[in-house]
């Protein structure tokens, strides 16, 4: 990934974590990695229930709606590794959804779609 990406990337997720917050998110862990894959944050909200968060970050609008950028395979990718990060924090099976939030770089306001993928269809 270019260094532009990454750092924008990196200002999209933590605008993204000031939005979360302000919603009464707890922040829980950035940048989970592992062979399966990476999840951008990992929160859980005002109910509890844990929230595994693709952010997609962009600056224009002609690269497509990002939930358009969550392919198939990647919210393969996601789950896979959602799965290692309750095994290696050894969590019990909880109330866990898939969101995506959206931040535009240019006017730094950010929208989230929540559950935005179905678990159940693995």
């Amino acid at each position: 990934m270019p260094k532009d990406s990454r750092s924008s990337g990196r200002r999209g997720e933590d605008l993204a974590c000031k939005f979360l917050k302000k919603d009464k998110y707890k922040i829980l862990e950035k940048n989970f990695s592992c062979r399966q894959g990476e999840i951008d944050i990992i929160a859980e909200d005002r109910k509890g229930v844990l929230c595994f968060v693709e952010v997609k970050a962009r600056s224009r609008q002609d690269y497509g709606l990002p939930i358009e950028a969550v392919t198939h395979s990647k919210q393969k990718k996601l789950l896979a590794t959602a799965f290692i990060y309750l095994e290696t924090n050894k969590m019990e099976s909880k109330d866990m959804r898939f969101d995506i939030v959206s931040v535009d770089l240019i006017s730094e306001e950010a929208q989230i779609i929540k559950n935005a993928f179905d678990v159940n269809y693995y």
